[in-house]
């Protein structure tokens, strides 16, 4: 198994990309620090692996306050030891122009997409060092690269990850811990279902529209992101850091 002996922190975990990544990482082995805003979704993605034989923990957590970040931490090395990887895939979808975005939208993305990602980072940060080695998986987003129509909030905070990942490969480069980031495309998720909710379209409607965008003329999954999460953050990628995979589709480059 490919995480077989490592404890890995995974936020935003209770539903979407950060649940299929969870269940993916607990396939090959690793022992799970589930963190979620909602608490009784988490719980019920770490009693589903334990279920299974596996090995996990959930706590609720707003990786926007400081304090929570650390706990997540905290909670891993009290409950399993050791930190060997971060997946910091908690996001908030604040989507606002510039023109209509208040300064209250800009903080609460800001926090919870920069701030929050740094934060969890920081603490796990000396955990992973003591290790000797690691890997942390940062969930950007397409609409890091890409232009998008009042999408400007959320836009910015992912290039923000982007930028932040390259910095964090340099910096902990010397300690031999890797950082990445992935950047989805169109992912079936709770915060695809909020979308087409929003717009008044059923799923088959919003698939409809955002399907032939993608070269592969569909909309993705969430456990095929979880794959490449699990690529980043496995030894088969020893070699790779400060990288920017896309699992788009196509999109970016149709």
């Amino acid at each position: 198994m490919r995480l077989e002996g490592k404890t890995a922190i995974i936020t935003g975990a209770g539903a979407g990309i950060g649940e299929a990544t969870a269940m993916r990482f607990a396939e090959e082995g690793a022992k799970l620090v589930l963190a979620d805003l909602n608490l009784a979704g988490v719980e019920g993605v770490a009693e589903r692996i334990v279920s299974q034989g596996g090995a996990a923990v959930a706590i609720a957590a707003d990786i926007s306050k400081e304090e929570d970040a650390k706990r997540i931490s905290d909670t891993a090395v009290e409950r399993f030891g050791a930190i060997d990887i971060v997946v910091n895939n908690a996001a908030d979808f604040t989507t606002f122009s510039v023109e209509d975005a208040t300064p209250q939208h800009w903080q609460r993305v800001l926090g919870v997409n920069v701030i929050g990602t740094a934060m969890v980072s920081k603490f796990a940060i000396p955990h992973i060092k003591a290790r000797g080695r690691g890997s942390i998986v940062n969930i950007a987003s397409m609409s890091g690269i890409i232009a998008q129509p009042n999408f400007a909030t959320y836009n910015s905070s992912k290039g923000a990850v982007l930028t932040m990942t390259r910095c964090m490969a340099m910096d902990l480069a010397p300690f031999n811990i890797r950082v990445n980031s992935i950047c989805p495309g169109c992912i079936y998720t709770t915060a695809t279902e909020r979308e087409w909710t929003r717009m008044g379209e059923t799923k088959e409607q919003w698939s409809a529209r955002q399907a032939p965008l993608h070269m592969l003329n569909r909309v993705g999954e969430a456990r095929e992101v979880a794959n490449a999460v699990l690529f980043l953050a496995s030894d088969e990628s020893s070699f790779i850091t400060a990288a920017e995979l896309l699992v788009d589709g196509g999109y970016c480059n149709k």
